[in-house]
């Protein structure tokens, strides 16, 4: 069978290895494609694997030997499922390779929110410190996370990381989840209350109709005015502008995204221009170690397809 990797860059700008995947069949990688290139690249692939390029309705149906796409993310949004299905085409994502490393880079947004530690850095770089007429200085309130409530939206996996995590800082942990209702270490509360409530709000909960932009105006004035909002998920499921509004007019103290609703961002995103705002280029997922897990589940993936027993098939 005929693979074809679309987009391999991201996922391997030149760290790891292709080698395993080589060996189930002919391949060709590809570090970016274009939509203009991607019907060329793919129109006799039997195998793609994809991790951003979008397999549309239109792209399934010119394609016509493809039998399966393997999605090198856990979320699969990028593909037309239901156009899968009727194609008999198998979709697979690889869930939970990065659990540990996203919820690693929400405590380093939280903690630079807290303690501003490159901003100080920064600073006593420009000479701030060796003119400062004290011992120390600092520019920002400083905020302890010991006796804070964080509060979780969605509490699979990697929410649970962080909750782990958040109780070794000492905090309480609220948690909403649309499908569990209970998970050990988290006091499970209707979604409004958890905004209420909490001292810092970390979004773990997928792209779907239903949450895009549930992040919106009305549930960013339930907040308090001392408290963060991270988000280390999918852009879209904040309303940007409503955030960048409250955070310029103090709703809320400050906001760290590691996603935008357009990726790479618009120069007019507003997020990029309003103050408290940290925001990184979508790599709370991208350490080497969550990216060779994620490399090696993609090649058992394809194996198993290859094999006709399929595993983590999102497509069903």
């Amino acid at each position: 069978m005929k693979i074809i990797v679309i987009d391999g860059f991201t996922l391997n700008p030149g760290d790891l290895s292709w080698d395993d995947l080589k060996k189930l069949g002919p391949c060709e990688i590809y570090n970016r494609s274009t939509p203009c290139e991607k019907l060329q690249r793919c129109k006799d692939a039997d195998i793609v694997i994809t991790n951003k390029v979008a397999f549309d309705r239109e792209t399934i149906l010119k394609l016509p030997s493809l039998k399966y796409i393997g999605v090198t993310a856990t979320g699969y949004n990028v593909i037309d499922i239901e156009a899968a299905k009727e194609k008999y085409i198998i979709v697979t994502n690889v869930p939970s390779y990065a659990s540990e490393s996203v919820a690693q880079a929400v405590f380093a947004l939280l903690l630079e929110l807290c303690n501003h530690v490159g901003h100080h850095s920064q600073t006593v770089k420009a000479g701030n410190w060796a003119s400062s007429p004290d011992f120390c200085y600092w520019d920002f309130p400083l905020v302890e996370l010991k006796g804070l409530t964080m509060g979780i939206v969605g509490c699979g996996r990697i929410g649970r990381v962080v909750a782990k995590i958040a109780h070794a800082f000492d905090m309480q942990v609220l948690g909403y989840d649309k499908y569990y209702t209970e998970v050990e270490g988290i006091q499970m509360v209707e979604l409004e209350k958890l905004f209420i409530k909490s001292d810092v709000i970390s979004l773990h909960c997928p792209l779907t109709a239903e949450t895009k932009g549930f992040v919106n105006k009305e549930l960013l004035s339930k907040m308090k005015s001392t408290a963060f909002l991270i988000n280390t998920s999918r852009g879209p499921l904040i309303c940007e502008k409503d955030l960048a509004q409250a955070l310029q007019n103090g709703s809320i103290a400050g906001a760290a995204v590691d996603v935008l609703s357009g990726e790479p961002p618009a120069p007019d995103n507003p997020l990029l221009y309003v103050k408290n705002c940290y925001i990184t280029p979508h790599i709370a997922w991208a350490t080497k170690a969550a990216r060779q897990r994620l490399m090696d589940v993609t090649v058992e993936n394809t194996r198993a397809f290859i094999n006709g027993k399929p595993v983590n098939v999102v497509s069903r």
